[in-house]
């Protein structure tokens, strides 16, 4: 059995496709999670893609990794990226390894998004590249 990659989404990434294309691109979370299950295939590797609009269900998703023995998380906290200590001390308190990830390049957007409590947290950050900002993060996931 392929070890599992968890891929957890955070609050407005099911408007993918449709919100500001421009700035996230014009592919849906379905699209990325049919990109990310055909690579992650290639490398005998598992996804679990979720997407949640509420901070407790992704803190409990982190835990959960951990439970199950995942290899790594990719989380795309959203908005919460700036915002959430509770998702800084999830990370912190589980052992596997998450790997921040971001489609577009929050340094070059308002300064509010400059800081990331999630990134101070996880092992690396993958950003501003759209849907493939998914695909490298899932390639360093399966090296770490």
């Amino acid at each position: 059995m392929p070890d599992t990659i968890f891929v957890l989404n955070g609050p407005n990434l099911n408007l993918l496709g449709t919100r500001e294309p421009e700035i996230y691109g014009a592919e849906t979370l379905d699209d990325i999670a049919g990109q990310l299950e055909d690579r992650a295939r290639e490398l005998d590797l598992a996804i679990d893609m979720r997407q949640s609009n509420h901070e407790g269900h992704l803190v409990d998703w982190l835990h959960e990794a951990q439970a199950s023995g995942a290899r790594a998380v990719l989380l795309n906290a959203g908005a919460f990226t700036h915002t959430s200590i509770a998702l800084h001390d999830a990370i912190k308190g589980i052992k596997t390894p998450v790997i921040e990830v971001h489609l577009s390049n929050p340094h070059k957007r308002e300064s509010f998004r400059h800081t990331s409590l999630v990134g101070q947290a996880a092992k690396g950050t993958v950003a501003g590249f759209g849907a493939l900002s998914y695909l490298l993060a899932l390639e360093a996931a399966s090296r770490i």
